[in-house]
């Protein structure tokens, strides 16, 4: 009996115990906050697409805003114990929920009234936490494979459900900070042509 029970402890434990968020995009362990800035950049001039406040605990998002070009907020997080809620200011809040799977990987999911399902996604990891690919199970059944270059993410393809190449992103670190954050990233799309300059604005411990 004894047995069973520290079984169930152990399953419901791992069903609960996500991946870490600093591990997964190659952050410091030290991280407590950051804001991150996407532009669109065409034409040598530079827009805004959306910023992006977080706030981490042991490794984790424990709470975020995201807002618009002009500054509206149009989504925020709250890590609850067993589920994370979404609130948007125009839509029902959604709750997303990370179930562990062998072999190094993740089910996430996010509900309407946490049961009817709105999105599911398998997260594969490498040994050192890393992304290894993200296959969508709801809408586009597409996958994200990321590649990466002496420790540092460099390209993510996108392939369909039956395998064949949809888009490649190469992946370009411009600048990193004295803790070895790349603060300064491009992002270039091959087979739409557009290129995204992503800043991160990162505080420690």
């Amino acid at each position: 009996m004894r047995i069973l029970c520290f079984l169930l402890l152990l399953f419901t434990l791992q069903s609960c115990a996500t991946k870490k968020y600093t591990k997964a995009h190659l952050l410091p362990e030290g991280i407590k906050s950051a804001t991150e800035e996407r532009y669109n950049i065409s034409n040598s001039q530079k827009k805004l697409l959306q910023k992006k406040e977080i706030t981490f605990k042991n490794g984790r998002i424990k709470h975020s805003k995201t807002f618009d070009s002009s500054g509206k907020l149009t989504q925020e997080t709250n890590k609850k114990m067993w589920f994370t809620e979404e609130l948007y200011p125009n839509k029902k809040t959604l709750y997303r929920k990370t179930r562990w799977k062998p072999n190094r990987r993740e089910r996430i999911s996010t509900y309407l009234k946490k049961q009817d399902k709105q999105s599911e996604s398998i997260y594969h990891y490498n040994k050192d936490g890393s992304i290894n690919k993200i296959v969508d199970n709801f809408s586009t059944f597409q996958t994200q494979h990321f590649y990466y270059t002496h420790n540092e993410l460099s390209k993510i393809e996108i392939t369909s459900k039956d395998g064949k190449i949809v888009d490649e992103v190469s992946i370009d670190c411009k600048e990193k900070d004295n803790q070895g954050t790349c603060i300064k990233q491009m992002r270039t799309s091959i087979k739409k042509g557009t290129k995204e300059e992503i800043i991160i604005t990162p505080v420690y411990d």
